[in-house]
């Protein structure tokens, strides 16, 4: 066993293939004479994304900051199929009608727990979350949104808003659509330049997983748009201090079941 300030080798498992240093996306792991070894600098640019150990066949590379143990190998067999990662991305449908349950906070959790291997810039992993589980809570939120509809509407360019407010006036959510659950992605704002497609992409992850469990899910655009441009609404959203939203995405238990995949423009691609 060869110990280093980033990862230990296990020479007897290690075949010397490289494979560790190729992968490395800092490039900071060399091939010495007996080994995997770090590059000059190396401790200072990891990233700890954890490449060199998942990249490994043998299991001979353990990284300092993630035990091989806490690392599960992927099982045989464990991508899906063209077909049906096509069936999943041209199947879901935004879901702007929902049951009145609740969905279990495990449910919720291991929806979130999927996100956080969504990819991040750098690695950061600056993504945090905020599950609005009341209703209530839900509908204070969409209330604080309207407000702000309310009285942008007066402008010529908002004009479009003022049925949204109708249509809350007369019993309706136009915001959260009723949904029971809202989840909010966010990041320090020191962090939110960088974290602003990071957001994107973990709330991503997150609606597809969440159709494994029956769930679904709508991006609650009004509530992104309100958070950025007032301050009570981006105060009703209760987000921990200094942190700025990065998303938003009403869930819960769909009223109806899709039996069919809608039409779609064709990809506009050019080839170069």
């Amino acid at each position: 066993m060869k110990s280093a300030a980033l990862f230990t080798i296990d020479h007897e498992k290690c075949s010397r293939d490289g494979l560790c240093a190729a992968d490395c996306p800092a490039g900071i792991i060399a091939m010495g004479a007996s080994g995997p070894e770090p590059a000059a600098g190396a401790r200072r640019l990891c990233i700890n994304c954890g490449h060199c150990a998942a990249v490994c066949p043998h299991g001979a590379l353990t990284l300092r900051t993630m035990p091989l143990e806490q690392c599960p190998p992927l099982p045989d067999g464990w991508r899906l199929t063209p077909a049906q990662v096509e069936t999943l991305l041209k199947g879901r449908r935004s879901v702007r009608s929902y049951r009145q349950e609740a969905v279990p906070r495990g449910v919720l959790a291991k929806v979130i727990d999927a996100a956080r291997f969504a990819p991040t810039a750098g690695n950061a992993q600056a993504v945090h979350w905020t599950v609005i589980y009341d209703p209530d809570g839900v509908r204070r939120v969409a209330g604080a949104v309207i407000d702000w509809l309310r009285e942008a509407s007066q402008t010529p360019a908002m004009a479009w808003a003022q049925a949204l407010v109708g249509a809350w006036e007369n019993g309706r959510d136009p915001v959260c659509r009723s949904a029971p659950h809202l989840i909010l992605a966010h990041a320090p704002e020191a962090q939110a330049q960088m974290a602003a497609a990071d957001g994107a992409i973990a709330l991503t992850f997150a609606e597809l997983a969440a159709v494994s469990h029956r769930l679904g899910t709508c991006w609650a655009g009004f509530v992104m748009m309100a958070a950025a441009r007032s301050a009570a609404a981006s105060a009703a959203l209760n987000l921990p201090a200094g942190h700025m939203l990065l998303g938003g995405m009403m869930i819960g238990y769909p009223k109806v079941e899709y039996r069919r995949i809608p039409l779609r423009d064709e990809p506009r691609v050019t080839w170069r």
